[in-house]
């Protein structure tokens, strides 16, 4: 969702997002500069040059050419080094300001390269800039250990860190000292030579070892399955029309394929009667980077575990989960699996319910087979047809996508006050973006871009991403956010129509953006979504909820032909079925998250990767008619780098929350409580990393967490005193 963080001192960033990512005002601080200032060379390399522009700069996306990003990353890191270099080699005693808060403003020339560099690698990833990848990734771990293991830079962190003058400090520069000396210690700035110089060549391994999986993964979303005249039968013409509109953004006009992503593969398993062609487009799409050749992933992730476990044992853990959950909300992976443990149970035997459902359906039809993995969403449908009567077909003409991102600004405006303008002549990187600014009472807040659609040469999903952090350290300014998603684009003209499941990721990736823009706080490493993992996704799951509110559905879920609301008794079919499908998401999403640690806790072994799956989704009593949402070879989250590695789990602990909170606004009157959205601002969405997350949700609720929204909400029984 965000840019990469390339100190490795810095918060938690965001990645990826989806199942399917206004703090306290601190004292404004006086700008420090290094304490042996660096003259910076004049640059000719355009992508490290200042923003300028408007709106406190914006990126030069316009003067971005792949040929320069080597030289300018190199300039990059060579002068961030500079800077710590100055940093380290202060002759004064070590203070907040000259250095922790020297560290805040070192490094803004690479930050803003780093920029560049991450949304062309996701966004535009043409062969030219994945070899760009594969050179310039492992120098990225190598700079980053640089810093990390500067004996002088650390001594001065921990000085300040051990300082009575801390006590004099405001709470977010306690916080911040806080951040930066745990990054530091759990990076291994305290072990031994011998230590340090493993563990950065097992960074700058991993790093090359990210980037080839990633790498391989996109090729494998890169392929498609072309269907026949037989294969459209019984499909919607919104799904026809989207296929068609595939085949010809890859010149095949006439033609109609499923491009092997989640965007294209889920509608056609959903609607298609066609058996045999759902089994291989199915088959294609779970298979991903589990093909033997050259984009087989099983090889990669086995090292990339056994490097990951001698690293977290070096650092002085038992395993990488521990490592990872150590600054987390969890905690331990003790924890976690504790949270997951409780829910499977009640996941898995709502599956086994709905698939006899199924097979009814299927016996009545004298169909002959048992469900399959690739019939469920198709039966499913059927289900939900004869419980609630509801075919969300019918509920699709009235999903555009224009409107409901009107939705979102409106209740946005609604819960925080922002007003959104759409903004010409900025530079974007493809055609497709818009920009809007945000204004909140006549006040600049920030920009947002939006970058809907899919192409070749994006990876797939839907992400946050923050250009820039917002501060008022150096000066007030302004973040900048976008979203990114990856809808069929129709033809000129026509309005492109999304699923109610697309409709709620919308929303879902909106709230990461809504997070970083009510950012109030000082210093940049304490902004927006720079928090603990588990806890990253719990303002977007949380605005996920305003999707289904009446005031949302009334005004924007209008037909895309006639311009009326959608009907109020489809709208009470869509609430009353809302438990529908929860056996069946909670059950694919656990098994990726269980999986996901168990790989991770199982310690110094070699470790096949579809063995093991097969193995441990056994023990666990997987249905066989589901498999895990992101098998372990296609598993980005996981193995293209480190963020969510021992911690996909963390949707589920963020949804716990999310339920919880939904509940206050519930016990308050409704989802539009002023009072409520107020305390929600100045507690949670404002506060950034400045407060300890724990501390903001009882600031909030008034207490910690408990298990019994998130049963509720999902239509699972709830345990005695949750």
């Amino acid at each position: 969702m965000h840019r990469r963080s390339f100190l490795a001192a810095s918060a938690a960033t965001v990645t990826m997002t989806g199942l399917a990512g206004c703090a306290s005002i601190g004292a404004k601080a006086a700008p420090v500069a290094p304490a042996a200032p660096v003259t910076p060379v004049a640059s000719t390399n355009p992508l490290t040059r200042s923003w300028t522009g408007p709106y406190d700069g914006v990126p030069a996306f316009d003067k971005v050419a792949v040929a320069d990003f080597k030289p300018a990353l190199e300039e990059g890191f060579a002068r961030n080094l500079a800077e710590i270099d100055a940093i380290a080699a202060n002759p004064a005693p070590a203070t907040f300001e000259n250095t922790i808060a020297a560290m805040e403003d070192a490094g803004r020339t690479l930050g803003d390269v780093g920029t560049y560099y991450g949304i062309w690698s996701s966004n535009l990833s043409t062969p030219a800039m994945q070899d760009v990848e594969q050179e310039m990734d492992p120098k990225f771990a190598a700079f980053g250990d640089k810093i990390t293991q500067n004996e002088a830079l650390f001594a001065r962190i921990e000085a300040v860190y051990n300082s009575p003058e801390k006590a004099t400090l405001t709470a977010e520069q306690q916080r911040l000292t806080w951040v930066y000396y745990t990054n530091f210690v759990r990076a291994g700035a305290k072990l031994a030579p011998a230590a340090k110089t493993r563990v950065a060549a097992i960074n700058e391994e991993l790093a090359g070892l990210y980037t080839k999986f990633s790498q391989n993964l996109l090729a494998d979303e890169s392929t498609f399955i072309e269907l026949s005249a037989g294969d459209l039968v019984g499909l919607p013409d919104g799904l026809k029309a989207a296929a068609a509109s595939s085949a010809e953004q890859r010149k095949m006009p006439g033609k109609f394929i499923i491009v092997n992503t989640r965007s294209s593969v889920d509608p056609y398993l959903t609607y298609s009667p066609v058996r045999a062609t759902r089994e291989t487009v199915w088959k294609a799409f779970v298979n991903r980077g589990d093909n033997g050749g050259a984009t087989d992933n099983n090889a990669i992730i086995a090292r990339i575990l056994k490097l990951r476990v001698e690293r977290a044992n070096l650092l002085g853990y038992k395993t990488h989960a521990h490592w990872r959950l150590e600054n987390a909300m969890a905690k331990s992976p003790e924890n976690a699996m504790k949270l997951m443990e409780a829910v499977w149970p009640a996941a898995i035997a709502q599956v086994a319910k709905d698939v006899a459902e199924m097979q009814k359906i299927v016996d009545k039809e004298k169909g002959g087979f048992k469900i399959q993995p690739w019939d469920y969403r198709f039966y499913a449908e059927k289900v939900r047809k004869a419980k609630y009567d509801l075919d969300m077909n019918e509920v699709k003409p009235y999903m555009q996508l224009e409107k409901l991102r009107e939705g979102m600004f409106w209740a946005s405006g609604q819960l925080y006050g922002f007003e959104f303008k759409q903004v010409e002549g900025l530079p974007v990187y493809h055609p497709d973006i818009r920009v809007w600014e945000v204004t909140r009472g006549g006040k600049h807040i920030g920009l947002w871009y939006f970058d809907p659609y899919a192409r070749q040469g994006k990876r797939s999903g839907a992400w946050m991403n923050a250009y820039r952090s917002q501060e008022r350290f150096r000066k007030d300014t302004a973040t900048i956010v976008s979203n990114n998603s990856n809808f069929i684009k129709g033809k000129p003209g026509e309005p492109v129509l999304i699923s109610w499941d697309d409709a709620e990721t919308l929303f879902h990736e909106f709230g990461h953006a809504i997070h970083g823009l009510n950012s109030d706080v000082t210093y940049p490493s304490v902004a927006g979504t720079n928090v603990a993992r588990d806890y990253v996704e719990f303002p977007s799951q949380l605005n996920e909820h305003w999707l289904s509110t009446d005031e949302v559905l009334n005004r924007f879920a209008l037909h895309h032909e006639t311009g009326k609301p959608i009907p109020a008794a489809l709208v009470a079919k869509i609430k009353k079925a809302s438990t529908f499908g929860q056996g069946f998401g909670t059950t694919e999403y656990l098994a990726s998250a269980l999986i996901d640690m168990k790989l991770h806790l199982a310690g110094d072994v070699d470790i096949d990767p579809d063995a093991f799956e097969k193995a441990e989704l056994a023990k666990l009593g997987m249905p066989s008619q589901i498999v895990m949402r992101h098998r372990t070879p296609q598993f980005g989250h996981v193995f293209s780098g480190d963020g969510y590695s021992a911690g996909y789990y963390s949707y589920l602990w963020a949804d716990t929350l999310t339920a919880d909170v939904w509940e206050a606004f519930e016990e308050a009157g409704g989802a539009y409580d002023k009072a409520t959205a107020k305390r929600l601002h100045d507690t949670i969405m404002a506060r950034g990393n400045s407060v300890d997350p724990a501390q903001q949700f009882r600031d909030f609720r008034g207490r910690d967490p408990k298990i019994g929204a998130l049963m509720r909400d999902r239509g699972f029984p709830v345990p005695a005193g949750a």
